[in-house]
């Protein structure tokens, strides 16, 4: 199901951006920010998952940002409207809801269309001044798929290229119509309309055999008004490409091999494991905050994984038999055979391990990074390339070697692997929050930035209490946290 907000979003204040949340507070997506509009329409598009039986509550808030920004942290917030999934039907209007829940003079309207899942994009390049493209929906309504950027002083400008789903630009149907207009842009938002056209997706496809499409721009004003009008200028589309997204399932059907690899955090900071006050007290009946979080990731991924023998490995702890610190020893003290047999093998090793040991620090965690890393380079190289590497950091605080984390993950997103790290305990997790890249692009000391996001953290007090059904699972290759409740995900 396509959630897209046509969204008329009324506000005195000028520079609106439009989140979905989860009435649990787990952000779904947000809009993008639109300048100096007190009713701006916003062409990103939401994709929820839609459940008959369930009842799916939704929360859409609107800041303002001002142009010096620092993300929503110091953003205005100008009003929420909630709702269940179910009373949107096709499109719902509602007040958006101050502080207090006081309705203020601001409204908001958000549009849902139901389309089959379709796993292509398409891609155009070059037309003329600032452009958007509509989807005329089933009931006649248009909503706004693309807006182009607006190319400044020029006459014949050529925009960049840019992606949209086909689910997005024509819900699948290609003889779907699209509405195109074309605009002068104005600071004070009071764009010049220039002129429109119609088309379609399997008019546009014809670029993709190297021809240019062409299409008449027409103001039908001017064609009223001036007898030797002919048109306000022609969109040329020179390129239409369609890319197959491939999903995490057509991986494994395609032989893709994941390898999943445990490090678990054995710095002092947890405790001392004889304590009960300790995040690594071995209860007599029930787990502690780390075999809970292994357990709930490990039983997701560990059906994945082709051979079910996972490399477990400890950091920040004194070792036998020297009891120098290590950062990424074996946790069954076997490092030529570091693998556990299954989930189970490594919760048994750990419990084995733990009394052996000596708690110390500091929280290094870019040595095991490193470590799986270099398992991932040399696969890469490998003739076939088939496997995949998952980490899964289990730890409870602050990081110590940063720099030399954020270089290592910067080198690892070159490579055919993904790191997950989960929070234990309450510690402060802010510097795995820039770790994890959701509010801006992860770089290096030297400022190289990340290739792709492989980054996914989860503080786990979040999720612990949760029903025994419910597991916790973080998408290998596109980096969403998926929690499962019998057959059901909601995406983040």
């Amino acid at each position: 199901m396509n959630w897209i907000r046509e969204n008329h979003c009324h506000h005195p204040n000028n520079q609106p951006v439009l989140r979905q949340e989860r009435m649990s507070s787990i952000l779904v997506d947000r809009t993008e920010v639109i300048r100096s509009s007190i009713s701006p329409v916003f062409s990103k598009v939401f994709t929820v998952d839609y459940y008959f039986e369930e009842v799916q509550r939704l929360r859409f808030e609107l800041h303002d940002i001002s142009s010096n920004h620092n993300g929503l942290k110091e953003a205005d917030f100008l009003g929420a409207m909630e709702c269940t999934l179910g009373q949107v039907s096709r499109k719902l209007s509602k007040a958006l809801l101050k502080q207090g829940n006081t309705a203020g003079k601001s409204s908001i309207t958000v549009r849902i269309d139901v389309s089959p899942p379709i796993n292509s994009h398409c891609k155009f390049i070059k037309s003329d001044p600032f452009l958007e493209i509509f989807r005329v929906n089933d009931d006649g309504t248009a909503s706004l798929v693309h807006r182009t950027e607006t190319i400044m002083n020029n006459l014949s400008p050529v925009w960049k290229s840019f992606k949209v789903s086909l689910n997005t630009l024509c819900s699948g149907d290609h003889e779907r119509e699209l509405k195109c207009t074309v605009w002068d842009w104005d600071s004070n938002g009071k764009h010049d309309f220039i002129g429109e056209f119609q088309t379609t997706f399997k008019e546009m496809k014809a670029a993709m055999d190297g021809k240019q499409i062409q299409w008449e721009c027409i103001n039908p004003k001017y064609q009223v008004k001036k007898k030797n009008y002919r048109n306000s200028g022609m969109v040329i589309l020179t390129m239409c490409k369609i890319i197959k997204m491939h999903s995490f399932l057509d991986y494994i059907m395609g032989g893709c091999q994941i390898q999943f690899t445990v490090a678990i955090d054995f710095t002092a900071s947890n405790g001392d494991p004889r304590n009960s006050c300790s995040l690594h007290y071995i209860h007599p009946y029930q787990p502690n905050e780390y075999l809970k979080a292994l357990i709930a990731v490990g039983e997701i991924c560990q059906d994945y994984d082709s051979d079910k023998m996972f490399p477990a490995f400890g950091f920040g702890a004194q070792i036998p038999p020297d009891f120098k610190v290590s950062h990424d020893f074996a946790v069954n003290f076997d490092e030529d055979n570091p693998e556990c047999a299954g989930i189970q093998g490594v919760v048994e090793a750990y419990q084995n391990c733990l009394p052996k040991i000596q708690l110390y620090g500091p929280t290094n965690i870019a040595p095991i990074i490193q470590k799986v890393a270099d398992s991932a380079s040399e696969e890469m190289h490998t003739k076939e390339a088939m496997e995949y590497f998952i980490l899964l950091i289990l730890t409870d605080g602050v990081i110590t070697d940063m720099a030399d984390t954020r270089e290592a993950i910067v080198h690892a997103s070159h490579l055919p692997m993904s790191v997950i790290i989960v929070g234990i305990g309450n510690a402060d997790f802010s510097d795995m929050q820039m770790l994890d890249g959701d509010d801006g692009i992860l770089r290096s000391p030297k400022g190289e930035p990340v290739l792709r996001d492989i980054v996914q953290f989860v503080p786990f007090h979040n999720f612990k209490h949760v029903s025994k059904n419910r597991s916790i699972l973080v998408h290998p290759k596109i980096n969403f946290v998926i929690i499962c409740s019998h057959s059901h995900c909601w995406n983040k």
